[in-house]
């Protein structure tokens, strides 16, 4: 039973290291997706319209909102 140990089996150090790059690797990949759907929003520009009939409490305040593209 003990024969099949070792450091550098899937157990051991390989597998934390190969643990600790497929962490690393998916943080990176939704980093980088974080930034492009950023990046694809911060000039989405919106422009609202009749700001004198908009009331505190309703649900057709979402009309008064357009894009301004």
């Amino acid at each position: 039973m003990n024969e099949n140990r070792g450091v550098w089996t899937l157990n051991g150090l390989t597998g934390g290291l190969i643990a600790t790059a497929l962490l690393l690797g998916i943080l990176a990949f939704l980093t980088v997706k974080a930034m492009s759907v950023q990046h694809a929003n911060a000039e989405n520009y919106y422009k609202i319209v009749n700001e004198k009939s908009i009331k505190m409490f309703s649900t057709d305040n979402a009309k008064h909102v357009v894009d301004a593209k």
